[in-house]
């Protein structure tokens, strides 16, 4: 029997960190049509049921487009069991709409089960809350003869938190017979052993939303043999787009053209699509004259991929010996501003790069 683990939708989110209205407008609607695509997928697989770990909506407010199309796709497809988990991001407002879908099984702030494959395969999961995080598990007693899969949001810990009640201890639910404990809140896809029994499992984010979820984001396959209890365990690959960070060295480069043909050698290194998002991050140290111009950098990018930026993360150098015999006025600036003892080597390389842009007549930036 087939089961899809996926966590941390987030569906309505706002975006806005980096898109401008149209594209936000555009990803949201992209990441929406991910999660329907993905239950296609799970009708074409014979899946039985999607595990969803939390976090399906991203604000209190979901849209009536959002909300509609979530509990069409549930209702077209009677098949497939919808096991939702509420996270920390997600609220009650969708709950007015689903009370009655058959095939949408729903948990609380305690214990609740249901069971597939003729009761071979037992599905328990529990909202945390602050008053039941620090007992939960200690009130989960599971049928050891079943497959227990095990439903949760929130981070792994070491212990218990008397602060955090997403906060997971996995040493509780360590030999009390669970064979999958289907997770969300970390947005990257992690699998560790939970003991000597089962396994524990982060799905991560259906889609990458800012340049802190980078990488492959899909979602979870697992294959039950409910006779043997023994499961296959598959990651699959399906967002929509990708998001790279690419940190370029521009060590001792003197010029934006210099630093643009050291991008685009990088980038020839590597497969992005056209379709991704790409923030790429300039570090190294340059010298104070360095002529440096992201904004055409990121001109540069922005054709050969959905979106694209450039941060500069560079230190500037200065070479005091260079000024010390210049009589200029430029020379003179230099000088005074290297005797400040007060400032740090980072203010005084800033203060006189400003400096000489401004002395040279250029736009200061």
């Amino acid at each position: 029997m087939k089961f899809i683990h996926c966590a941390d939708l987030h569906l309505d989110s706002k975006l806005s960190a980096n898109l401008d209205n149209e594209k936000v407008r555009e990803r949201r609607a992209e990441i929406l049509h991910t999660f329907v695509r993905m239950v296609a997928y799970a009708a074409e697989q014979d899946v039985r049921g999607i595990l969803i770990a939390g976090d399906m909506f991203d604000t209190k407010n979901i849209s009536a487009m959002v909300r509609n199309t979530v509990i069409s796709e549930i209702q077209r497809h009677p098949e497939i069991n919808f096991y939702y988990l509420k996270g920390n991001h997600d609220n009650d407002n969708f709950l007015t709409e689903v009370e009655t879908i058959e095939n949408l099984k729903m948990f609380g702030d305690k214990w609740t089960t249901y069971t597939e494959a003729n009761e071979k395969i037992v599905i328990s999961g529990i909202e945390l809350t602050a008053e039941n995080s620090g007992s939960a598990a200690h009130t989960y007693t599971p049928d050891i003869s079943k497959f227990n899969i095990v439903m949760m949001h929130g981070q792994q810990a070491d212990g218990d938190s008397k602060h955090r009640a997403e906060n997971i201890n996995l040493k509780a639910y360590r030999n009390k017979g669970i064979d999958y404990l289907a997770l969300g809140h970390v947005h990257a896809y992690q699998k560790e052993a939970l003991d000597a029994r089962g396994f524990y499992c982060y799905p991560g984010c259906l889609e990458g939303r800012g340049f802190d979820e980078c990488g492959e984001h899909g979602f979870v396959l697992l294959d039950v043999d409910e006779e043997t209890g023994l499961f296959s365990h598959t990651f699959v690959p399906f967002a929509h787009r990708k998001l790279y960070t690419l940190e370029v060295d521009v060590t001792g480069l003197g010029s934006t053209a210099q630093m643009a043909a050291r991008i685009q050698e990088l980038l020839d290194d590597r497969q992005y699509g056209k379709e991704d998002m790409l923030k790429v991050v300039l570090t190294g140290s340059v010298d104070v004259e360095c002529e440096k111009d992201i904004t055409y950098l990121a001109a540069m990018l922005a054709d050969r991929f959905y979106f694209a930026k450039v941060y500069d993360e560079t230190s500037i150098s200065v070479n005091q010996a260079d000024y010390m015999l210049d009589k200029t006025l430029k020379g003179e600036f230099v000088r005074m501003v290297m005797a400040q003892e007060h400032l740090s080597e980072e203010e005084k390389g800033n203060i006189i790069r400003y400096g000489l842009q401004a002395l040279a007549g250029e736009e200061v930036c």
